[in-house]
């Protein structure tokens, strides 16, 4: 699975935060609605560093923007799902949040390329509409929710002291998912000084975590329980978390 999905290349450093939501069954999605500016602002930081990239890529792709038009629709449809509150119009029972999510991109590309074209007064906005690009937006989207949550395991391992713990598993699951050659146990037991047998038992409690830790970025940014289970399928192939 990380194979798939990470890292991220580096045609954007604009990244969301790392700051984790508070840990309830409330999610993100729910709580932008919420009275409590606090809970609004972390919230939007949860989604947005979810869907930042996603949302960047499939610009990208699908309307063939370049690197720095992408960056500006990016930031200036998230600007307008918290300025126009957009997001109070979703109903989890009509649609799931990622689909829902990408209508509003589009419409919201689609009318600023109308707006650019009344400037230019002429111009077609290229538009691409193969079935791979919807799927790049989700596998995207996957790759965000791995990438968070790694953040998630080395803050976690660091703030418990608990630092080689992550290295391990960084360098046996995230580095080689990233290109790198891989690794033997018995490679990193001599790298860290540790039996082979401490090596697979400390893997084996980083796997864990991980997978813990993408099962709760996925309860923020699902709005029901049907929609958790539907996306933890996708995620993990799946029927129960």
């Amino acid at each position: 699975m990380l194979n798939s999905f990470l890292p991220y290349d580096n045609d954007t450093r604009i990244d969301g935060s790392q700051e984790q939501f508070p840990r309830t069954r409330w999610s993100a999605i729910l709580a932008v609605r919420s009275d409590q500016s606090e809970a609004r602002e972390l919230a939007w930081e949860a989604l947005g560093a979810a869907y930042w990239k996603p949302v960047y890529k499939y610009i990208r792709l699908k309307w063939g923007k370049s690197n720095e038009e992408a960056k500006d629709l990016t930031q200036g449809f998230f600007a307008d799902l918290i300025e126009k509150n957009v997001l109070a119009s979703f109903d989890p029972k009509q649609a799931r949040f990622r689909t829902f999510l990408r209508a509003c991109l589009n419409h919201h590309v689609a009318n600023q390329a109308k707006f650019e074209q009344r400037v230019k007064r002429g111009g077609q906005a290229k538009i691409v509409s193969f079935d791979f690009i919807e799927a790049i937006y989700d596998r995207e989207w996957i790759r965000s929710l791995f990438s968070l949550a790694a953040a998630d395991l080395q803050s976690e391992c660091e703030a418990g002291d608990k630092s080689i713990l992550f290295r391990i598993f960084e360098r046996y699951d995230l580095e080689v998912a990233a290109g790198a050659a891989k690794i033997t146990y018995d490679e990193l037991g001599s790298e860290f000084r540790l039996p082979v047998t401490t090596i697979t038992n400390h893997l084996a409690a980083m796997r864990r975590r991980f997978r813990q830790l993408v099962l709760d970025r996925l309860r923020m940014l699902t709005a029901s329980e049907e929609e958790y289970q539907f996306e933890v399928r996708t995620v993990f192939g799946m029927k129960h978390a």
